[in-house]
């Protein structure tokens, strides 16, 4: 199984930046991809940015050039730089985990607990 923590969240003014962390662990060599996901009070969670392994990344269209996805393979580790935040930014911010197995396609989902970000003046 693999096993995901976030952390780094918290109460930031508009205009400004935080650093989410999720540190992987378990089967952490099952993961072929992660990403960041986000939930708003009362909303759906939605993608951020997805990362494989190979570095290749992808942001929705509402975060491209204000937030950046990064891993480190040797510390099991990904980050979301988030820059330039605005309020409609606030939500709980949740880590994912994707294994696809090749014979099969089927593809697995690994979420951590979550972690709160919140832009307000």
């Amino acid at each position: 199984q693999v096993y995901l923590v976030e952390s780094g969240g918290g109460l930031v003014q508009p205009g400004g930046s935080l650093r989410l962390s999720c540190v992987a662990s378990g089967s952490i060599f099952r993961i072929n991809s992660m990403g960041w996901y986000r939930a708003a009070p009362g909303n759906q969670r939605e993608l951020v940015a997805t990362i494989t392994r190979d570095g290749i990344t992808n942001y929705s269209g509402s975060v491209k050039g204000r937030f950046t996805i990064s891993r480190d393979n040797a510390k099991n580790t990904v980050y979301l730089q988030m820059n330039s935040l605005k309020p409609e930014d606030t939500a709980v911010y949740y880590c994912k985990g994707t294994r696809v197995v090749s014979t099969t396609q089927i593809e697995y989902s690994y979420w951590g607990q979550g972690t709160q970000v919140t832009v307000s003046s």
